[in-house]
């Protein structure tokens, strides 16, 4: 419960699950929820991945840093009761998609920064053992001026929404906070990025890339011809989608595999 809202998540079990992953949904950081990407959740926990799909407080009513904050609380709150919802992972990771990208992985850059609220989670940090970001908003500085310059008025208005000004931009802007040498923590990552996604630039996840690697993190980026934003979710059963997802599941269960 944040200021009198309750904030959910949805825990989808897996047999004999060694990893678990805290998915935070996309939607331009203004709508969706914990059910949005199902396709995902379903298909993890059906290969041996558990699933903590959050809700997370919105725009514009909630403003930058909230959701972050939220995501922060939630993978310290998930640690601090893994017991008692009967989670033995050895492994925790994040799953992120667009807007929801952003946040996970600004999160998991600075997991001390954004953490408060609950006095029963002090000294639980929010660090994750990996990440996988799906058409992620890593520069929201840089995608604000494409929508701006490309006229995409609905994105615009999402960044405005969230987003105080640029210099907010600036702030929660994973990109800069690598270049910048911000990150306290550089877990390994995986990007997953259509060529032809409207709503980023594939480009970005290369930039991203190449300074996470510059800072010393592991990082792999793998691009899917021709995609648009969302591909999973809109075509779960397409080719893509399923080579996408079976991505995933093998970067995951290789982090396991490392780990032993």
């Amino acid at each position: 419960m944040v200021d009198g809202q309750p904030l959910l998540g949805r825990l989808h079990r897996a047999a004999a699950a060694e990893a678990l992953v805290v998915e935070v949904h996309g939607g331009a950081w203004t709508m969706n929820d914990r059910t949005s990407n199902a396709a995902i959740h379903e298909h993890l926990a059906r290969h041996g991945i558990g699933v903590f799909a959050l809700d997370f407080r919105l725009a514009p009513a909630h403003r930058y840093p909230a959701a972050v904050e939220d995501v922060n609380y939630a993978i310290r709150w998930l640690k601090v009761n893994a017991d008692r919802l009967g989670v033995r992972a050895r492994l925790i990771g994040g799953v992120g998609t667009s807007s929801g990208g952003q946040l996970l992985v600004l999160s998991a850059l600075q997991p001390g920064r954004f953490s408060g609220r609950d006095p029963m989670l002090d000294g639980q940090d929010a660090g994750l053992d990996f990440v996988v970001a799906c058409w992620p908003i890593l520069d929201p500085l840089a995608r604000y001026r494409m929508a701006k310059a490309k006229g995409l008025e609905q994105l615009v208005n999402a960044h405005h929404a969230y987003f105080a000004d640029e210099a907010a931009m600036i702030e929660g802007n994973p990109q800069l906070v690598v270049e910048r040498g911000e990150a306290s923590a550089l877990p390994p990552m995986l990007v997953l990025q259509g060529t032809a996604d409207q709503n980023v630039e594939h480009e970005r996840a290369d930039a991203f890339a190449a300074a996470y690697s510059a800072a010393g993190g592991e990082i792999e980026v793998e691009k899917y011809d021709g995609e648009a934003h969302t591909f999973i979710a809109k075509s779960p059963t397409a080719r893509a989608s399923i080579a996408a997802l079976e991505r995933m599941t093998r970067y995951i269960h290789a982090k396991l595999g490392a780990a032993a």
